[in-house]
């Protein structure tokens, strides 16, 4: 028998309403002459891109793992590794501002 005022969520809703206060799972940046490029949102990173950020080295490494298939074309558009990763700290960092004011839904 269920307790009355129990919270339960579910995972989906709560995901679903986190990525809609972030502007979703993926972030999209454009690189000189508007080439659109995107990665995982830092929030919504699989457990096995999260281990190979954390395992890659320097600016450049971690550019790699996070732009995967598009990094040969980023890097044709004018594109350069420190700019992702100021980016991708930029994100993480209204994310954290984010999820501290946000209550998610219980689905």
């Amino acid at each position: 028998m269920s307790k009355p005022n129990r919270k339960r969520y579910k995972l989906e809703a709560v995901r679903s309403s986190y990525a809609e206060a972030v502007g979703g799972e993926a972030v999209e940046f454009e690189v000189g002459d508007g080439k659109v490029f995107s990665f995982p949102h830092p929030m919504f990173a699989s457990d096995e891109e999260q281990r190979a950020l954390d395992d890659a080295e320097g600016d450049h490494g971690k550019a790699r793992v996070l732009l995967g298939d598009q990094y040969e074309a980023f890097g044709k558009a004018g594109g350069d590794d420190n700019s992702v990763m100021l980016l991708y700290v930029a994100v993480r960092a209204e994310a954290q501002d984010t999820v501290q004011r946000h209550r998610p839904t219980r689905g």
